[in-house]
């Protein structure tokens, strides 16, 4: 499983030194990553089918629990079926796309990038792992979103979905955290185990909102589904691609991996059936108003997420079964339809549907793949969507009672409008005559319309043979899921019965509405007055606030001088010492203690003084620097007096290398200094003062504290057994430490690196002024 993952990063490795082959005659070689994976997992359906689990396990942090730990359940391989199988469509049509585009090796190696992510979140079988893969999965689409960079539009869409996403990402990490500590395992699949002392914990309600609040915002649940439409921006492959079967699905794999453990919960069902109840109805009457065909889509999805997280809430055996087969069944369809848009797109110039029809006559097999995919989205019959549609409205009708009613109205109302924005995305562009603007329209490649096809006609033969498809890629997932069995068994035909009189009256009522309904500029401007109290209004609202606190903070704060920079660093020090010093009490020292004053420190000090007056008083650099290194050769003197040689000379030599180096570059500044105010002056001296006195201070409560020689006595006895080094300090860097150590070494290198870029900086005359 592992392997699967790290092809998808190495191919993406790959793009950087063989791009300019894959832009030419090597493009067809993409294609076979993807189906390698879906190949390979592909082998693992009958196995997993009947209830077969693998699992591999690789030590990454050991000692903190945390490993690379894979684990393929039926969950896990239909998403990895979905990632890898409408991953091969998706990169066989985009290669056609894409053809000429100058950064078409960039985009696969995205596109790579990302399909190994989505991967890795749902094989992960530990907490921070997946964690990571989910993070990698914002970061690679935020590339894709933004990958028409030129386009002010797609910039700001590619920043506010991963601002939205990696803010859930956050509150996802806190969750997950929280959960392993209290479970005492970061393993996904011991979780379950611990359920119960999960569910009691008094933390139980916080870790279940910031569980939520990842999913939610990953898989665009209201009110943070805005950044999805604006995603639409991205090329149309990426579109397909992640936001159709992929990314936003990956919030949906997260509540139904938790499900088990977090699940079957009055705070968990409501919180859920509430968020997605609202999000599907919310979204599908926003889709009936759109005219772009891609916005059609994106609100369509979301209403379909939404329909996800709501029978996820409501948690019965029948809904969990609706989940997993409407996955596949979304996937199918909406994959399908984003694809056939994009060949509009690319063939016409336009996605506006009040521009297009007739489009049958010129591309005939496009045409046959919109309208498989309108037709499943509809839930006729024979296609995998009339399962799909049958299967939620058997679970919302479970149990009887008023609140049955609503729930099944609720979802009727939404399939309704789903009906009708299929048919327009699936349909109308096809149908009626042919405009004279669109009569030059070429034909799109094979490449293109072949993806979408085949896609198309799976929904139509999952329908026809449910029962392979339930048993071989739903019944495990269900299972896994739901947390036991659920006796899935996916037929076409159950008799005439409230749920099929409620399919077919809302395929009826669907198909009225889609006649009925004339999307038009006006109504899409109406609707878009009330974008002053929506969700993205306010975000916008709080991101220009922080843009303005941050600017103010960086102007305060983050001046660019240096002196200002250190005032602040030590008035924060002194402020934070003061009140640790005021809380620990008065100082009880014993002054008989102390040793008496001799001659010669007496005169280091008042020479060290002497010094430091000539540094503030002097107008002359040269003899600042030398005052300077009297301080230092002063300061290395006193460690002499204390019995600490080491220090001292490595005092000594890094004020004599200081004062070599200032002197060297002498020549290069001003001869004079430029005194600062007085007031300045005197505001220095005191915070200056402060701080020796705050110093002075807390030497004197050291001294009167118990000294523990515990951690001393162990680096003593420890430093040769352990490090083979006599010297305790050096060990103490590079064993004990060595981790600090490295990460200190790694900054100068930067610093480094830095420094050697501006030396050797040439700029043009132009880029100087």
């Amino acid at each position: 499983m592992l392997l699967t993952v790290i092809l998808g990063l190495f191919s993406a490795l790959l793009m950087l030194p063989f791009g300019n082959k894959i832009k030419t005659r090597w493009s067809v070689l993409l294609t076979f990553v993807p189906a390698i994976i879906f190949i390979y997992y592909l082998q693992y359906v009958p196995a997993v089918s009947t209830g077969t689990i693998y699992t591999q396990i690789l030590p990454w942090v050991p000692s903190m629990d945390i490993n690379f730990a894979f684990r393929l359940d039926g969950l896990s391989l239909l998403f990895a079926l979905l990632i890898s199988g409408i991953g091969t469509a998706i990169f066989l049509y985009a290669i056609k796309y894409l053809k000429g585009h100058p950064y078409f090796d960039r985009f696969f190696g995205y596109l790579c990038l990302f399909m190994a992510a989505m991967l890795g979140v749902v094989l992960s079988d530990n907490i921070f792992s997946l964690f990571i893969f989910w993070e990698l999965t914002s970061i690679s689409s935020f590339f894709l979103i933004g990958f028409n960079n030129d386009s002010d539009e797609s910039r700001k869409s590619a920043l506010r979905a991963l601002t939205v996403t990696g803010m859930g990402g956050f509150f996802l990490l806190a969750g997950l955290t929280l959960l392993g500590n209290i479970a005492g395992t970061y393993q996904i699949s011991d979780l379950v185990a611990a359920r119960d002392l999960i569910i009691g914990h008094k933390l139980y309600p916080l870790i279940l909102a910031l569980i939520c609040l990842g999913a939610f915002t990953k898989s665009a649940q209201f009110p943070f589904h805005f950044w999805l439409p604006g995603a639409m921006k991205a090329p149309t492959p990426v579109s397909a691609y992640l936001h159709s079967a992929t990314m936003v699905k990956a919030g949906i794999y997260l509540l139904a991996r938790f499900n088990p453990v977090l699940g079957q919960t009055e705070l968990w069902s409501y919180t859920l059936m509430i968020v997605g109840g609202f999000t599907m109805i919310f979204a599908a009457f926003h889709a009936l108003f759109r005219l772009d065909l891609k916005g059609i889509l994106a609100y369509s999805t979301i209403s379909a997420l939404g329909v996800l997280t709501f029978l996820i809430g409501l948690g019965t055996k029948e809904a969990i079964i609706a989940v997993v087969v409407f996955i596949l069944v979304h996937a199918l369809y909406k994959a399908t339809l984003f694809m056939v848009t994009g060949i509009i797109d690319h063939e016409t110039g336009t996605r506006d549907i009040s521009k297009l029809a007739g489009l049958r006559k010129i591309m005939p097999w496009v045409a046959v793949a919109g309208g498989l995919a309108a037709l499943s989205s509809a839930g006729l019959p024979l296609t995998f969507g009339f399962i799909g549609k049958d299967l939620i409205y058997a679970a919302t009708l479970e149990g009887g009672g008023t609140i049955s009613v609503i729930l099944t109205s609720l979802a009727v109302a939404t399939n309704i409008a789903l009906v009708a924005a299929g048919f327009m995305a699936g349909l109308k562009p096809f149908f009626g005559a042919l405009p004279d603007s669109l009569k030059d329209t070429h034909r799109p490649y094979a490449a293109l319309w072949i993806p979408p096809l085949i896609l198309g006609a799976l929904g139509l033969i999952a329908g026809i043979l449910p029962g392979i498809t339930g048993s071989y890629f739903s019944l495990q997932a269900a299972d896994a899921v739901f947390g036991g069995n659920t006796d899935l068994h996916l037929a076409l035909w159950h008799g005439v019965n409230t749920v099929l009189i409620l399919s077919l009256a809302t395929l009826g009522t669907g198909t009225l509405v889609y006649l009925a309904n004339k999307p038009n500029p006006k109504k899409l401007k109406a609707l878009e007055r009330l974008n002053v109290i929506s969700p993205q209004y306010f975000f916008d609202l709080i991101g220009q606030g922080l843009l303005k606190l941050s600017q103010g903070y960086t102007n305060v704060v983050h001046n660019g001088y240096l002196r200002s920079y250190h005032l602040k660093i030590i008035l924060f020090a002194e402020a934070l010492l003061a009140y640790k010093l005021w809380l620990s009490g008065p100082i009880q020292l014993d002054w008989s203690s102390l040793t008496a004053l001799s001659i010669y420190e007496v005169a280091v000090v008042l020479i060290l003084i002497g010094a430091v007056g000539i540094v503030l008083s002097t107008p002359y650099l040269l003899t600042a620097v030398v005052a300077m290194t009297v301080v230092g050769y002063c300061i290395c003197l006193m460690f002499v007096f204390y019995s600490a040689p080491d220090l001292a000379m490595t005092q000594f030599t890094i004020d004599t290398l200081t004062t070599v180096l200032f002197v060297l570059v002498l020549y290069k500044l001003p001869p004079f200094l430029k005194l600062e105010s007085s007031t300045r002056r005197y505001r220095d001296i005191a915070v200056a003062m402060s701080f020796g006195v705050i110093l002075s201070l807390i030497a004197l409560k050291v001294m009167n504290e118990p000294i523990d020689k515990s951690i001393s006595q162990f680096y003593g006895e420890n430093a040769y057994l352990l490090a083979k080094g006599k010297n305790v300090v050096n060990v103490i860097l590079v064993d004990f430490r060595g981790i600090d150590t490295m990460f200190e070494t790694v900054v100068l290198s930067i610093a480094a690196i830095g420094v050697y870029s501006l030396l050797k900086l040439r700029l043009k005359s132009s880029e100087k002024e």
